[in-house]
């Protein structure tokens, strides 16, 4: 098992700026490098302040030149918002560029504001998603493309910037027929349970779970298995409580985007509560959240009961200012790894040892 760092990179209000938010998020990937990390995960999201990063490549690209050992992608790619022969090329690019350190996680997308505003019918988005997946596969496999679909009719095309080996592919979705397909074809379902944490996490375990039954995975009860996590390491109770109600914040804006088209002042959701939130307290307990003993207390326990191949860690929460994500990193690799280390054993043999 290794562990992620994921960059949302979320402008909560005007007073962080957008260059403010892209600065800490390349602080936060020099570190993790630094720590030993295995990827850093930059977000997709457009026309609202949830996320500013309209490119993951581009920011992986850019962030492969402050990193040595990292890998860098996206998690996730909105698929159904691509050219599927544009982005084949920009993968390999980004392969090239970051000498083989790439890392792709593809999703269908699901907020109608972004669909509307690229021409996509949301309604179509699993067709699309399938479909440009299967473009994909055949360009980061073969290294050229031919394909006759209802979306996308491309003539005998050779591929001239390819990866040097087909990237490592991490899939979003709990549809049979995508968590199928993913976990049949070798690629790594990826899951998170935003603010309500372990306990959403536990049934979208038990989805994958049931998919590797499905398709006779010869280890149907430990499936290859990324989950993501909020994570914050602080002394300070109050710092603790601040974090939970980020990430309340991220889960009312999810909740409006899901929603339709969400009420804007320019970028800015204006997200209300929703009638069945938890509370900041239930917060607090679903995440992963408190001192260096607690932190990996409770990271050990989950490692324990959902096995995961890759842990992403989401640390700046809401725009969280940069000295106090920094902090959190810090502690993270000073005192919760060795910690974990001496609970479960090396940090590459925990996936194992715990499963």
């Amino acid at each position: 098992m290794d562990f992620g760092l994921f960059n949302l990179m979320t402008q909560r209000d005007a007073g962080v700026g957008v260059q403010q938010v892209v600065e800490d998020a390349k602080a936060m990937t020099r570190l993790a490098d630094e720590i030993g990390f295995g990827t850093a995960w930059f977000a997709e999201h457009h026309f609202s302040n949830y996320s500013v990063c309209p490119s993951p490549l581009m920011m992986a690209a850019h962030c492969a030149g402050l990193t040595k050992t990292i890998r860098l992608g996206a998690a996730v790619l909105v698929l159904p918002l691509y050219d599927p022969l544009r982005l084949v090329q920009e993968i390999g690019l980004l392969d090239r560029v970051s000498g083989g350190r790439v890392a792709i996680g593809i999703g269908s997308g699901y907020q109608r504001f972004e669909f509307e505003r690229y021409g996509r019918p949301l309604e179509e988005k699993q067709a699309l998603f399938l479909e440009i997946w299967d473009i994909l596969d055949q360009a980061l496999g073969e290294g050229r493309l031919q394909h006759s679909g209802a979306h996308f009719q491309i003539p005998e095309s050779p591929i001239a910037m390819t990866p040097a080996a087909p990237p490592p592919l991490y899939v979003t979705g709990l549809a049979p027929t995508v968590l199928d397909r993913a976990l049949a074809s070798g690629a790594t379902p990826f899951i998170t349970g935003g603010a309500r944490g372990l306990p959403a996490l536990r049934g979208m375990r038990e989805a994958v779970v049931e998919a590797a039954h499905r398709i006779g995975l010869a280890d149907p009860d430990r499936p290859p298995l990324a989950m993501q996590q909020y994570v914050f390491v602080t002394d300070d109770k109050a710092e603790a409580r601040e974090v939970a109600e980020r990430a309340r914040y991220i889960g009312r804006v999810v909740s409006a985007m899901r929603a339709g088209v969400p009420s804007l002042d320019g970028p800015f959701i204006l997200a209300e509560a929703t009638n069945d939130e938890p509370s900041l307290e239930a917060i607090e307990d679903a995440l992963v959240i408190g001192d260096a003993e607690t932190v990996a207390e409770k990271m050990a326990a989950e490692i324990a009961e959902l096995r995961p191949s890759h842990y992403s860690c989401f640390m700046q929460i809401a725009s969280m200012p940069g000295a106090q994500a920094l902090a959190s990193l810090e502690k993270f690799g000073a005192d919760v790894m060795p910690k974990l280390e001496r609970a479960l054993g090396p940090l590459d043999e925990i996936g194992r040892k715990a499963a």
